[in-house]
């Protein structure tokens, strides 16, 4: 069966940090495309940030470009996603996800890019 499963959020100050760790079972991590996305109650899933296999291609939203890093260890089979500079509009849940094999990465934003999807971690940011 596979899963992604998302850790690491918490509740953290304004201007504070977090680093969110996604795993994955019944697949190998390692050999796709993983992307993050976060979501507030009554809003649109938003997509965050994306990584390719190798880790040498990623990219942002604006909305978190400069303040939110994207990597992967193949080593430990986890991505991640540093979140540094939070704000309080940053409170979210937030999602890993595993890319559909063959997809454009022009695509990375669409939800519909993506095959399979972790339960999420909340992140509040809050004083």
């Amino acid at each position: 069966q596979v899963q992604l499963v998302e850790s690491g959020g918490g509740l953290v100050q304004p201007g504070g940090s977090l680093r969110l760790s996604c795993t994955g079972s019944g697949f190998s991590l390692d050999d796709y495309v993983i992307g993050w996305f976060r979501q507030v109650p009554g809003k649109e899933r938003e997509a965050l940030s994306y990584i390719t296999i190798s880790g040498h291609r990623s990219d942002y939203a604006d909305s978190v470009k400069g303040r939110f890093t994207i990597s992967r260890d193949h080593a430990k089979h986890e991505v991640y996603l540093q979140l540094d500079s939070l704000k309080p509009e940053d409170t979210a849940v937030y999602y890993c996800a595993r890319m559909w094999r063959g997809r454009a990465l022009v695509e990375w934003e669409k939800e519909q890019s993506y095959a399979a999807w972790g339960q999420g971690t909340q992140v509040t940011v809050s004083s």
